[in-house]
This record gives C-alpha cells, sequence and structure tokens, in this order.
C-alpha cells in the first residue's frame, strides 16, 4: 500500500506518517515549509521518518507540484497540509489562505480524480462551527465560521463533497477539535504556555478563561484518520474530538499540577474568530469509525511538556 500525506513536516502530519509507516504502508510526503514557524522545527518533527526505507519526502508546494506523479500508484490521499491559525487569518494574510487552504484543495483533488484512489481524507477542523449553543457539536449542525480561516476549511469540505459527487472521489472531511501533544505547533496555546513557564515569563491569556475546549490528544487524531481507510465510509463528514471538554482556568490548573510550579497568568481581550467553546459529539465516529479517544488532558499534556523540555534543550523551540 502506498500513501500521500501533505503537511507531513507538521504537527499531525508527522505523528500520521510514522504510524503509517509503522503498519507497513509506504509513504510519500509533501510539504512547502512554509514560514509560518521556523524550518528548523518541521525538520525535527521528521528526523525519525527521515530514516525509515518506506518514507520519501518532497519539499514543494500543492499550488506549484505535477501532483500526478505522486497519485498515479497511491491508494490512499490524506491532505493534512494547510495554511493554519485563526487570529493571523484576517486583513492582508487572507490571500495566503485563500491560495494554501482552498486552491490546493481543489489542485489535489483534480488531479486525484484521474486516478484510482481508495480514500481522500481531508482534516478539516471545529473552526467551521463557529460560535453555537448547539453543544455538543454534531456534524449535521449548523456551520457558521467566524473566522476567515474557518471559512477556507469549511470551503475544502464543500470541494470535497462536490468532487465526491460529481467525480466519485471516495472523500472524508475529518473535523479536528483543539490537537494536542508532542509537536504542537509553536503558535498554539498549550505549547506557548509551556515555553513561556520554562523561560520564568508570564502567560497571556485571551479572554477570561472561562472559554472551553474540546482537547484532543495527537495519537487520537491519528487512530481516527486511520480509522478512515479500515472502513467502507466515503462522502462523509466526522467530529474527531477528545471528550475532555474543560475550560482554559481548568487547563492551566493541570498545567501548574504538571509543571509543580506557581503560574503568573494575565488576561486581557478576546481576539477575533476566537469562539467561546467548542464540544464535539462523536458518536457518528464512534459508530462508523470505531473511534474513541484513550488519553486525557493530565497524560497529555505531561507528555507534551516533555517533549518541550526536550525541543527547547536542543534548541529547536
Amino acid at each position: 500500500m502506498r500513501a500521500l500525506v501533505t503537511g507531513v513536516a507538521g504537527f499531525i502530519g508527522s505523528h500520521l506518517a510514522e504510524r503509517l509507516i509503522g503498519i507497513g504502508v509506504n509513504v510519500i510526503g509533501i510539504d512547502s515549509f512554509t514560514d509560518f514557524y521556523p524550518r528548523k522545527v518541521k525538520e525535527y518533527n521528521l528526523s525519525r521518518l527521515n530514516y525509515q526505507p518506506g518514507f520519501s519526502l518532497i519539499a514543494g508546494s500543492l499550488l506549484q507540484l505535477d501532483l500526478a506523479q505522486f497519485l498515479e500508484e497511491t491508494d490512499y490521499v490524506f491532505h493534512l497540509a494547510a495554511q493554519a491559525g485563526v487570529r493571523s487569518s484576517w486583513g492582508k494574510s487572507f490571500s495566503i489562505y485563500s491560495e494554501n487552504n482552498v486552491l490546493a484543495t481543489q489542485r489535489l483533488l483534480e488531479a486525484s480524480k484521474e486516478f484510482k484512489i481508495k480514500k481522500f481524507i481531508c482534516a478539516s477542523s471545529s473552526s467551521v462551527y463557529g460560535d453555537t449553543e448547539d453543544l455538543p457539536m454534531r456534524e449535521e449542525g449548523k456551520v457558521r465560521p467566524i473566522s476567515p480561516y474557518g471559512v477556507t476549511k469549511l470551503a475544502c469540505e464543500h470541494l470535497c463533497d462536490l468532487y465526491y459527487k460529481n467525480y466519485n472521489i471516495p472523500v472524508v472531511s475529518l473535523r479536528y477539535f483543539t490537537v494536542f501533544g508532542p509537536r504542537q505547533r509553536p503558535d498554539m496555546a498549550f505549547n506557548i504556555f509551556l515555553r513561556t513557564i520554562l523561560e520564568d515569563k508570564e502567560i497571556i491569556v485571551y479572554g477570561d478563561g472561562e472559554q472551553t475546549r474540546d482537547f484532543t490528544f495527537v495519537s487520537d487524531i491519528v487512530d481516527g484518520t486511520i480509522a478512515v481507510i479500515n472502513s467502507r465510509v466515503e462522502g462523509e463528514i466526522f467530529n474527531l474530538g477528545g471528550g475532555s471538554r474543560i475550560s482554559l482556568k481548568k487547563a492551566l490548573a493541570i498545567i501548574e499540577k504538571t509543571v509543580k510550579s506557581n503560574l503568573k497568568v494575565r488576561c486581557i481581550e478576546s481576539q477575533k474568530g476566537d469562539v467561546k467553546d467548542t464540544f464535539a459529539d462523536t458518536s457518528k465516529a464512534r459508530k462508523m469509525l470505531g473511534f474513541l479517544p484513550k488519553v486525557g488532558v493530565e497524560e497529555g499534556l505531561a507528555r507534551e511538556f516533555e517533549w518541550i523540555k526536550e525541543a527547547k534543550e536542543k534548541n529547536i523551540i
């Protein structure tokens, strides 16, 4: 079997590729190494993969590469490449998001329709739901993103649906909920908080800290993603959430316990595009994919903290 993983040098993509190699799937990984965060972080993410005989890396953009050459003998496409970040998606930066998220997805789908792909899995986001009081968030519920980033991810879902209905590409879109763990992106909250603690600085919280998130450990996300290729589902959307919905204040209390240190925290005004709450209804994924998250916030944060310390010692972050 062969899989194409886009965004392979990223947080989730590198974990996914490692798991695929571990179960005997050959992986072609594509990554454009954008400057959203330092390249050395992504290279560190790939350090275990680079020595695997079943792995090959293509450094390039989905907007420019001749994608057909990577799809001809590919069984599964895992499309994780995207311009991430809710807060940075406003203003002049939006063109980057529309190109790297929407146009890149369209190009990959367009190329895929010429080949017999067994499954095309697109990584989406809980950001498509926006602010809603209809909790937990259900796949068939309303989607009203409140950030440009969320709009682009919803557009990607619609493109997948169009290519499924018109060209029979067996697509599945997965809405990831607040993923954390080792290799978490440097712009994400837990990574920032843990680095700030090690530097003995003040933690800045946007909002009052009462906002809640359904935190999902990266290995559970990988489990749910790979479960798709072992199923017969296509043309579907699934929530992948960890079932650990807690407030940011509660998360900080867990961090304080994890690092065994009193935290210095200051709350400031919330940011445009940040939703108040996320909470995934994962009953559909549980029923159709057998998805059952295993790692809670306390255990997951402890693992992420160990990785943060190691990466800082090596001057990676």
